[in-house]
């Protein structure tokens, strides 16, 4: 498994990841803009040479930001989702950021787990935060040392 940068390339098969993975998925011209936005981050990992899943970062300031982090279902179980997780945190530690943050739905216990395997933890609930279903958002923080 490789972890490269999301270029222009790879666009397509990234928004192929999020109208599989996501009710409610980012526009191609959404992924398209992340390419030119200061601060952002989102890395495709490839297996196999197929776009296996993705995550996408913001570093504002010294904070960090998960927008996404998605796996193609057949590729689930293989520690894909690991990897670009631990992409993040290596990329965080490289730019001192204080903390890196994300959301994740109440009911994904297995992402849940992962995150904390990684060192986040709960910092706050945003109500009714995702839609189709509405669920609520559990907020997760991993915090660095200074």
């Amino acid at each position: 498994m490789k972890i490269v940068r999301m270029n222009e390339a790879n666009i397509s098969a990234v928004k192929q990841i999020e109208d599989e993975c996501f009710s409610n998925p980012w526009s191609f011209e959404s992924l398209n803009a992340e390419l030119s936005k200061v601060g952002a981050c989102f890395y495709v990992a490839e297996l196999n040479g197929e776009a296996a899943g993705y995550i996408g970062f913001n570093m504002v300031l010294d904070e960090g930001y998960i927008a996404n982090i998605a796996v193609k279902e057949k590729f689930r179980r293989q520690g894909v989702g690991r990897k670009l997780l631990q992409k993040v945190i290596e990329t965080a530690v490289k730019n001192n950021l204080s903390f890196v943050s994300l959301e994740v739905r109440e009911s994904n216990i297995s992402a849940i787990g992962l995150y904390k395997e990684f060192g986040f933890t709960q910092q706050g609930i945003r109500k009714n935060f995702y839609r189709n279903p509405q669920e609520n958002g559990l907020i997760l923080t991993k915090f660095f040392i200074q």
